[in-house]
């Protein structure tokens, strides 16, 4: 049996060897940041932690309101009707970290 350590070190090994030449560090540094461009729960370089856990959790209730079985869990455990449970989730994606904290005055 081959320790988890180990075959950690090969995936990187792995990575590494694909990124051997400043080219391709140029093209995966592009792609990222085309990425994080493109989809928002990415996030990027000045992402907060508030926003990351904003992002987070809509993708969370998004998620949840996506899967059906979900739903009908969800429903059955706090006894409400499937669209209040939706629509309690929905209104959750508005704020579900609360707002968010004051910036600095130097930001």
């Amino acid at each position: 049996q081959v320790h988890p350590g180990v075959l950690k070190l090969s995936y990187y090994n792995e990575y590494k060897s694909y990124l051997s030449s400043p080219m391709d560090r140029y093209n995966f540094q592009s792609q990222l940041e085309h990425l994080q461009s493109k989809y928002i729960g990415t996030g990027h370089s000045d992402t907060t932690k508030f926003e990351w856990l904003v992002n987070q959790h809509r993708d969370s209730f998004a998620s949840y309101i996506g899967h059906y079985g979900l739903m009908d869990y969800f429903a059955l455990v706090e006894n409400e009707s499937k669209a209040r449970v939706t629509f309690n989730l929905l209104e959750k994606m508005l704020q579900p970290c609360g707002p968010p904290p004051e910036k600095p005055d130097w930001m």
